[in-house]
This record gives C-alpha cells, structure tokens and sequence, in this order.
C-alpha cells in the first residue's frame, strides 16, 4: 500500500497514486539544465549612417565572438552554433532603399549614390516584418535589394559575386532549417536548391571574372583563398576540368598548409565525381 492510500474516501482518489517528490525532482533536472541560447542572444541593433541619404537607421547585427564557429562547408559558408550569420550580412536603408554588403556598404563615389536615388529609392517597396530577428524570408528580400543596388550602382564582379555567394548559403540555410523543422516539402526543397545552384553558378562567374582585373584582398580573401573558393564553386556547378586546373595550381603555390589541406581534400572529391560520372 502506498502513502496516499485511503485518499479516496478523503475525495482525493485522483492523488493516490501521486510521486510525493516527482515535482521536486523535475525542478532540479530543470534547473542543472542550461537554458540553449536564442537566436536573439547572439545579436544587438546597430545605428548605421547611409552614405546615399545621409539619414541614420538601426540594423541588426552579430556580435562578434559570441556564436562559437563549428565548421565550414566545402565553399566556406561558415556554421556557427545557434544563428545563421550569412542573414546579418546585409545593411538595408529604410529610408533610401539602398543596401550592400557590410563590408561595402559605406564605400560609395557620387556617381553611384545618384544611381540609387535614380533607379533604386523610389522604387523599392519593403515588406513589413515584426520578428526581432531576421528570418530567412527577410534576409533573402535584402540579399535581392543589395544585389540589384550593387548591379545599378556598377558594382564590381567580385562584390556582385559575393552577393550571389552569400545568397546560395542563406538558400541552404533556409532549407536546413525547414528539414529540421519537417517542413520542408519535395517541391520546395528541389525549387530551393535550383535557386541555390543559380547563385552558385553567378558567383563562379562573377569570381573568374573578377580574377582576371581585380586586385587582391578580393572580399577580405587573399589569392590563394579565392583560388580555393572558385574551385570548389567549379566543382558544386559541375565545371570539373575547371576546379581541376585552380586546384593543381594550389598545390604548386606558395599557400599555406591550411588551404593546401583543403585543396586535397577537394582534389579527391573531383576524382570520386568522375568516376561516379564517367567524365
């Protein structure tokens, strides 16, 4: 018989069978817990001047060695624990519609702030958005107001290029998270990744490109890096004799060990998707 035995003719027959202690247990489990972090706890609004307007504005950004850095992937989109930072990367006016890169969002001549006043500020309709985060669906509507800011105000290769990168990982990130939510349908995922294979395929243009007349650091990347980076974007949109040539001149390179592990690493993958391919 238990302690509460007989609590039925008390009229409490529904607590006979009660843990004396199970509450108490569960708070203490609870509590030797640690809380997981939101996606708000790695982030802080930030007052920004536009150079096109001149009016200041508040976006939201990551804090800086806040979010721990797990791993890249093969084209260094890199993977932080509790927050997507690609979706932090774009500073958007809301007053002049104009938007770029964080890294190059200041850096504007008179010619090209014209160029957005002209063809961008009165154009440009924003959606609404009342998250104190930026979803996916947010993120990507100002990826696509920088990219076409940076194609109208005469951008180069290597910005628009970039712009196209960041775009294929935030694309991937998006059906990520809607995988682990179970929310991603067949359709979706395949709309998805053909979008994300698009923007692969201008960045590895924009890239080639820009390496024929840009100078380097080519966005914050030496020449080695880029090397790496194009040929792994040759490899994701199949030019395999491509990342084939920019590889085998990385390992004839002066680059560090760290880059001329990752070109291995990539040599091998070419090799599988030949012989998996029959090319």
């Amino acid at each position: 018989m238990g302690i509460f035995s007989g609590l039925k003719e008390l009229g409490l027959g529904d607590l006979e069978n009660s843990d004396l202690f199970a509450e108490e247990e569960k708070a203490e489990q609870q509590a030797a817990e640690p809380a997981q972090p939101e996606e708000t706890d790695y982030i802080y609004d930030k007052s920004f001047t536009c150079p096109v307007c001149d009016k200041q504005f508040m976006s939201r950004v990551m804090k800086t060695g806040k979010a721990k850095l797990v791993s890249m992937d093969l084209d260094l989109r890199p993977r932080y624990v509790g927050i997507d930072a690609t979706k932090y990367d774009v500073e958007l006016c809301p007053h002049c519609k104009y938007a770029a890169l964080t890294r190059y969002f200041t850096a504007m001549t008179p010619g090209q702030i014209h160029l957005i006043k002209d063809q961008i500020s009165d154009k440009v309709k924003l959606q609404p958005h009342s998250e104190d985060y930026y979803t996916y669906e947010e993120a990507m509507e100002r990826y696509k107001i920088a990219l076409v800011c940076a194609m109208v105000k005469k951008a180069k290769n290597s910005e628009k290029a970039y712009i196209c990168l960041k775009s294929a990982w935030l694309l991937r990130g998006y059906a990520e998270e809607l995988e682990s939510k179970r929310q991603l349908l067949p359709q979706q995922r395949e709309e998805l990744n053909k979008q994300e294979q698009e923007y692969l395929q201008n960045a590895f243009k924009g890239f080639v490109e820009a390496q024929k007349s840009e100078r380097y650091p080519m966005c914050g990347m030496d020449e080695y890096t880029m090397d790496y980076l194009t040929a792994a974007l040759a490899y994701e949109v199949g030019e395999l004799d491509m990342a084939s040539q920019y590889v085998s001149r990385l390992l004839a390179s002066m680059a560090n060990n760290r880059v001329k592990d990752k070109a291995r690493d990539l040599k091998e993958l070419i090799v599988a998707k030949r012989k998996e391919t029959g090319n």
